[in-house]
């Protein structure tokens, strides 16, 4: 039996932005793009890992986190 790739049995998060960047720090500017977010009430579905969860705690104040599978 096949095994299943990696991408389609990996946990995953969807954020929302619900903050603007304007007048904030660049990094956290950056670290909205790097989520795939750049303009308010946009969504994006990442894999659940460290590294992301790294980011959305550094811009927590900027985005929601509407469901993790």
């Amino acid at each position: 039996m096949a095994k299943k790739p990696a991408a389609a049995t990996a946990k995953t998060i969807t954020v929302e932005q619900v903050g603007s960047p304007i007048r904030r720090e660049g990094k956290q500017r950056e670290t909205l793009i790097g989520l795939k977010l750049n303009k308010l009430h946009r969504t994006s579905t990442l894999v659940d890992t460290p590294a992301v969860r790294g980011m959305i705690e550094k811009v927590k104040h900027l985005v929601r986190v509407v469901d993790g599978q």
